[in-house]
């Protein structure tokens, strides 16, 4: 899959170096920018992060561009935040400024664009750091237009072990003012699910009517999952009326929340655990997915960008409910979920990734990797599971949540196998996007 590039194909990662939290999705002037946090010359996360840079005419095919934002002037790391635009247009970074040695209480601060490519920014004001309230981990601003005002959350971690976001309210972008605690859960409450005892990345929007707070989950340096509330929002306090988990499995993490150019409300992922063979660079993002909510369930799809570099194509039956095909290329899967169905993925050399419903929902083990020998995902019998596959990326979705799991980037061809399911698979061919000088992108040339 992929040989002669031995990295994912419609997934984005850096040419060298360490990547992970994805930031700042933004449409304009007829492109995406896309940032997101990059330690240059090494393949382990340092604190030193800078904020990398890509573009892409659609959600698929990013081209890398040079460094946004670097540490210096004050700053020993450039950590994760979040891009606005006012209404006349001018744009304005907030990012978690860290200073060794105390780097779990970040400090925000802004920079500014030098000019329309969003090339490189200008470091402005370093705003706020920790307030009292038993605040003891502080970092990545969100901020958000709030009716008449600005919003910012920062997430948080509080004495005793309760995750929190800190909210502010400005008018202006400058001038901000402490408002406290936006929302709180303590790191003992588990049902109905667990939160943690810091919010990374929280995140607030609006949808269908009620209001949900995206947050990675974290507690003692272990990242965890991604889990939100549903619930309602006013005047800087978010009450959730329930709590519900999006990503299972160790591989998705901080994502970004943004809003596509038609308006939907969207994320992309970091994906943990995507390494290059030669050692050249780490991590992945994610396709970028769609939010809808189904009740109190916050529901992400592939997005519909995908669909442009995708071709039908078919499954050979080679027994009663078994189909399979060899891909030369990615994949979009989609099949109903029944007790006992199972997907294959392997090479001639052995199993990459093993898929099997246990009534329950579906076990994923992804062979040599010791994170996914018994991973989790549910998924109710009559649903639909969606796979995305790409070199070194797996990625599924269904109703009841998403995972990412890394596999091992090959140079042969990869044999899917679909067994025990009620109906035929769909199946289309993803195609790897090819970007000309000019910024547009075509379908690479399939084969098979």
């Amino acid at each position: 899959m992929n040989a002669q590039e031995p990295r994912p194909a419609f997934h984005f990662t850096a040419t060298e170096g360490w990547i992970n939290d994805p930031l700042g999705v933004t449409w304009k002037d007829g492109q995406y920018h896309l940032f997101y946090q990059y330690v240059p010359g090494r393949t382990t996360w340092a604190s030193n992060c800078h904020w990398g840079h890509a573009t892409s005419p659609d959600m698929i095919a990013w081209t890398e561009q040079d460094v946004a934002v670097a540490p210096g002037e004050g700053d020993d790391g450039v950590w994760s935040g979040s891009i606005v635009t006012s209404p006349d247009g001018a744009a304005t970074m907030f990012y978690t400024s860290v200073t060794e040695p105390d780097i779990g209480i970040g400090t925000v601060r802004t920079a500014t664009p030098e000019d329309a490519s969003w090339d490189k920014w200008t470091k402005g004001s370093k705003l706020m750091t920790a307030p009292g309230l038993g605040v003891v981990a502080y970092r990545d601003p969100f901020v958000f237009r709030d009716g008449g005002q600005w919003r910012m959350f920062v997430g948080a971690g509080l004495e005793g072990g309760t995750a929190a976001a800190v909210s502010y309210s400005s008018p202006d972008l400058s001038q901000w003012t402490l408002d406290g605690i936006a929302a709180q859960r303590s790191g003992t409450e588990t049902e109905p699910v667990w939160t943690g005892t810091m919010w990374e990345c929280p995140q607030l929007f609006e949808l269908d009517g009620s209001h949900v707070l995206v947050t990675s989950i974290w507690e003692d340096d272990v990242l965890h999952y991604v889990a939100y509330g549903v619930g309602s929002y006013a005047d800087g306090q978010f009450t959730a009326r329930s709590w519900g988990q999006l990503s299972y499995g160790k591989s998705y993490y901080a994502p970004s929340f943004f809003r596509d150019r038609d308006g939907a409300l969207s994320l992309i992922f970091w994906v943990r655990g995507v390494i290059s063979p030669e050692g050249q660079w780490a991590s992945a993002l994610s396709i970028p997915h769609t939010l809808t909510l189904d009740g109190d369930t916050l529901v992400a799809t592939p997005h519909a960008d995908l669909a442009a570099y995708s071709r039908p194509s078919s499954m050979e039956q080679v027994s009663a409910a078994v189909f399979e095909t060899v891909l030369d290329d990615g994949a979009d899967l989609r099949c109903a979920v029944t007790s006992g169905m199972a997907l294959y993925l392997a090479t001639l050399d052995g199993p990459l990734a093993t898929l099997r419903h246990d009534g329950d929902g579906i076990r994923v083990t992804a062979a040599g990797n010791a994170e996914f020998a018994d991973a989790f995902l549910p998924a109710e019998e009559g649903s639909e599971l969606r796979a995305i596959i790409d070199a070194g990326v797996l990625e599924l979705s269904g109703h009841q949540g998403i995972m990412a799991v890394p596999l091992p980037i090959v140079d042969s061809p990869v044999k899917l196998t679909v067994a025990n399911t009620a109906s035929t698979p769909l199946l289309n061919r993803v195609s790897k996007p090819i970007v000309n000088s000019m910024g547009t992108t075509r379908q690479a040339v399939l084969s098979g």
